[in-house]
């Protein structure tokens, strides 16, 4: 482990914390997450699991400071984290970054990609060596330097999603908030792309929230689950105990749906 890994480890014993968070849509207010509670400590691997309309991606926007709480709040190491002017969010953005479910949005077609991977570092004003950085992370990902001058179209979806981790990696965050981020690619590349994350979260002692709907996926990279279910948090616990012994019915019907896929 690298001596900012360590350094980030030794500084307390929560980053992200989110207490009670609720969050209504529509004219009618329903809510779409009612009160679910989450903490990620330094270098902590936590998944988020639901089907499709669970709160799952209505959770990730309020982690990420993207929407506003209706009730509870979002802090990061004791701060309060709210949606806001780039300027006053910059702190967070430094800590915290993104990987996207489908890196082809994220990525501006028209940008040469070691352009795009510094973006994060010129955005939130982080001095160094902007090029030795992207060089670095790309051999890091598993990309060749040169990739640096070519454009997203002239790669592979596997390869563009490390190029999205890359990019994620630039600022040196120390929780990165994972989005579906495999659900987009066959059963091959992801399994290379889950054991790139993992191995760049072990290296660096970073932090993760992996959401997912797949319990299978979270179970490679994650040591503890937060199973959602209609805006609300039905089950929590280590990953390998709801896998064996769900508690209830939402997690029951996770863990039938694992596919069969191994990490060797």
């Amino acid at each position: 482990m690298t001596e900012l890994a360590r350094s980030r480890g030794e500084q307390g014993t929560e980053l992200l914390r989110a207490r009670g968070v609720t969050r209504r849509y529509g004219r009618r207010r329903e809510p779409a997450l009612a009160g679910v509670d989450l903490a990620v400590a330094p270098g902590e691997r936590v998944g988020v699991v639901g089907e499709s309309g669970s709160g799952k991606t209505t959770l990730t926007r309020l982690l990420l400071a993207l929407e506003r709480c209706d009730a509870g709040e979002v802090t990061y190491r004791g701060h309060g984290v709210h949606p806001g002017s780039p300027a006053g969010l910059r702190w967070f953005r430094r800590r915290v970054q993104m990987i996207p479910q489908d890196p082809s949005r994220s990525l501006n077609p028209r940008m040469r990609v070691g352009r795009a991977v510094a973006e994060p570092l010129r955005c939130l004003g982080i001095p160094g060596d902007h090029a030795a950085r992207v060089a670095h992370l790309l051999v890091a990902v598993g990309l060749e330097p040169d990739a640096a001058d070519r454009l997203p179209h002239q790669f592979s979806g596997g390869q563009r999603q490390r190029i999205a981790i890359a990019r994620a990696l630039a600022p040196r965050p120390e929780l990165v908030v994972a989005d579906e981020p495999v659900s987009a690619l066959d059963v091959a590349v992801r399994l290379q792309v889950l054991r790139l994350l993992h191995r760049l979260s072990a290296e660096e002692g970073l932090a993760m929230v992996f959401v997912s709907h797949d319990l299978g996926v979270v179970a490679h990279l994650c040591s503890r689950v937060l199973v959602l279910a209609g805006g609300a948090c039905v089950e929590e616990g280590p990953v390998d105990r709801v896998l064996t012994a769900p508690a209830s019915p939402a997690a029951a019907a996770l863990v039938a749906a694992v596919p069969r896929l191994a990490l060797p």
